[in-house]
């Protein structure tokens, strides 16, 4: 039999602290997880720490992982770094066991209505290849009944491509909250999945080789609408054991953004 799925990604502990549950189980050690989930439970102090200057887009997330995110008690501490009247500069730090294992910058900005003229070049922005209703069910190939983890937290359709096949467009959406009693932001969405630009897009056997990534970048033109959103990610590597993945967000109005990972490769042991 499986055993019982938590309810949420993370249970907050009190402002700065939260317990994270296997369903943030990544796929290279049972005992890590996934960037995603830790990616957006700080997504989510930022974005509280930005409201307080009227600061609600996030334009910009850079998540250096510094180790391993180990399955248990995280502590997050933000700063703002400057907050002018339009864009504000914040940082943060994710610790675990005594150590700090992430830091984080991030860029947000005040919205204001701005109609834009018809015409402009490019415009309308594109659109995700298929419509996640029309996209077929996909499962990760690390996923086990048995091993509940990242798998099991978000429901993924394949849009474009082969899942872990080469360049590939997946719709993601959380099947869980990411903290216990809340509904998530549009930008924790994002977050949680823009992390698997690697796996998804993955030109290397699973089995055979690691093709880990040490940072996230995250870039957005507009706040994300829907419980749906799509990475349209592209491998590159280098013949160094160094590489990259590019990839194009979507949700289901169209484009949002990009994120970029730094790919560390090497065969397994």
């Amino acid at each position: 039999m499986s055993p019982p799925q938590p309810n949420a990604a993370f249970t907050a502990l009190d402002d700065h602290r939260a317990v994270a549950s296997v369903l943030t189980r990544g796929p290279w050690h049972d005992d890590h997880q996934h960037a995603g989930p830790p990616i957006a439970l700080v997504c989510r102090a930022i974005e509280r720490e930005a409201h307080v200057h009227g600061l609600t887009h996030l334009s910009r997330l850079t998540a250096n992982l510094l180790r391993p995110v180990p399955i248990g008690e995280l502590h997050v501490e933000t700063a703002t770094d400057y907050a002018g009247r339009n864009a504000g500069h914040f940082s943060a730090r994710l610790h675990a066991q005594g150590k700090e294992v992430a830091r984080f910058t991030a860029l947000m900005q005040r919205e204001n209505p701005m109609p834009l003229p018809t015409g402009l070049p490019g415009h309308p922005l594109p659109h995700a290849p298929r419509a996640p209703e029309a996209s077929p069910v996909a499962v990760f190939p690390f996923a086990r009944a048995e091993r509940i983890g990242y798998g099991d937290l978000v429901e993924t359709h394949v849009a474009a491509g082969d899942f872990f096949k080469g360049p590939s467009a997946v719709w993601f959406r959380l099947r869980h909250p990411l903290v216990a009693g809340e509904l998530p932001s549009a930008y924790q969405r994002v977050t949680v999945a823009a992390d698997s630009g690697n796996g998804i897009s993955a030109i290397l056997d699973f089995q055979k080789y690691l093709f880990l990534n040490s940072d996230l970048t995250v870039h957005l033109a507009r706040r994300p609408h829907g419980e749906w959103i799509c990475l349209e990610a592209r491998t590159h590597l280098g013949p160094d054991g160094c590489g990259l993945v590019e990839s194009r967000l979507y949700d289901t109005q169209g484009l949002i953004g990009t994120a970029a990972q730094s790919l560390s490769v090497r065969a397994r042991e």
